[in-house]
């Protein structure tokens, strides 16, 4: 493996399709290795634009102004971080030899799509997953609840992130109201929802799973230790690391981790999310990118989740082992402004062995996610009390 140097005839050159918080921390973990970053977004001042060497500001579904780019700054990898995106043209620009596509064209073109990834797991690897169907109209979302997901069950959009568009409905009045809020959630309307049966599960887990080569040049998959979340209104408010789990689930998670992430193929880090009762394990999505759960890893790992992916994706050796016991709680907006500020970060900081990320959005929304506590701890239950308090003491208000 071989990189250059930034700015030079001889840079390592990677472009980022999506610039948030988790994008930001990834060209940070690149730039500490030599690397030569362009990030990318819908809108100006993302957080990572305001690290990264170039910004660009374009609708990254329109196929010309995506194939423009590209040909304009000639980067060496493309590393997808969001779901909007024309997967089409990454085809074709993998396929014209223009860059290669992180980890593959094929597994983002699946993950961004819940009816794509869904069906690989339960139809074509025969893993064990909640009860679901696709809906292309409300009637066929009540015919399929009525024809056996039945009450309680999930209405979400087949691509969206953030738990945006999805509803739990537990009757029959709820349907009309789940259909339009997923139909109008998601990020690219595909005029498809996904309607998934209640399972009973004790807990949520994100199993951060990194393909990668070790130093014969090997494609080896490592595990971090699983990371409990908890979620409100479809988005994690919560995480922690590591998330206690009987010998036998953690064996089956690892086992439908690694049959999803080999078939995906390729290199770097997925975020698997998977439910868990008892030593029985089902899956339910997977990113094949850092995860927003696992902004915990800032604080319990030796390296972070970024920092394991920018190794992975240039092919250099990880090492995913954990540090401490840890948790990280979220900072919202509070407000909708486009001039935010925040105050108590010194009463946070207080919180032993706590810190804080603030991610620099231009524009606060109430509950957008602003920034993030991390604390460690003797133990979970501590380090949980600590990162929601310091996460507490930070406020915020419009100027």
């Amino acid at each position: 493996m071989q990189i250059g140097t930034p700015l030079s005839p001889s840079a390592t050159r990677v472009m980022l399709l999506g610039s948030g918080e988790l994008g930001k921390e990834v060209i940070i973990a690149l730039q500490r290795l030599g690397v030569e970053v362009i990030a990318v977004d819908r809108y100006a001042n993302a957080p990572g634009h305001q690290v990264a060497h170039r910004a660009h500001v374009i609708d990254m579904t329109d196929s010309e102004a995506l194939m423009a780019l590209v040909k304009k700054e000639r980067p060496h990898l493309i590393v997808p971080e969001i779901e909007a995106l024309n997967t089409q043209t990454l085809a074709e620009i993998e396929a014209a030899g223009l860059a290669q596509v992180i980890p593959t064209v094929r597994a983002v073109q699946l993950t961004m799509n819940r009816e794509g990834i869904r069906r690989l797991a339960a139809e074509t690897l025969s893993l064990p997953t909640s009860p679901y169907a696709f809906a292309r109209s409300q009637q066929e979302l009540q015919d399929a609840i009525d024809g056996g997901i039945g009450y309680p069950c999930f209405i979400k959009p087949t691509m969206s992130s953030s738990g945006k568009g999805q509803s739990r409905i537990t009757n029959a009045s709820e349907v009309v109201a789940a259909w339009h809020y997923a139909a109008s959630g998601g990020r690219v309307n595909q005029g498809v929802v996904i309607v998934e049966g209640q399972i009973d599960f004790d807990y949520e887990i994100t199993l951060l799973t990194i393909r990668s080569k070790n130093g014969v040049g090997e494609v080896v998959t490592s595990f971090c230790e699983p990371i409990g979340h908890l979620q409100k209104r479809g988005d994690y408010v919560e995480s922690w690391q590591p998330q206690a789990m009987t010998k036998n689930a953690l064996i089956e998670a690892q086992r439908i981790a690694k049959a999803v992430t080999d078939n995906l193929g390729g290199l770097g880090l997925f975020g698997v999310e998977l439910f868990v009762n008892g030593d029985q394990v089902w899956f339910s999505e997977v990113s094949p990118r850092p995860h927003d759960t696992g902004m915990v890893t800032m604080a319990t790992q030796r390296f972070n989740e970024f920092e394991l992916h920018a190794r992975a994706i240039l092919g250099l050796p990880v090492n995913a082992e954990m540090r401490a016991p840890g948790a990280s709680a979220v900072i919202y907006g509070g407000v909708d402004t486009k001039n935010l500020s925040f105050e108590g970060i010194e009463k946070a900081l207080e919180v032993p062995e706590s810190d804080i990320r603030l991610f620099g959005k231009p524009e606060s929304f109430e509950r957008r996610r602003m920034g993030v506590a991390l604390a460690t701890g003797q133990d979970v239950d501590q380090a949980r009390a600590r990162a929601t308090l310091a996460s507490s003491l930070v406020k915020t208000k419009s100027n």
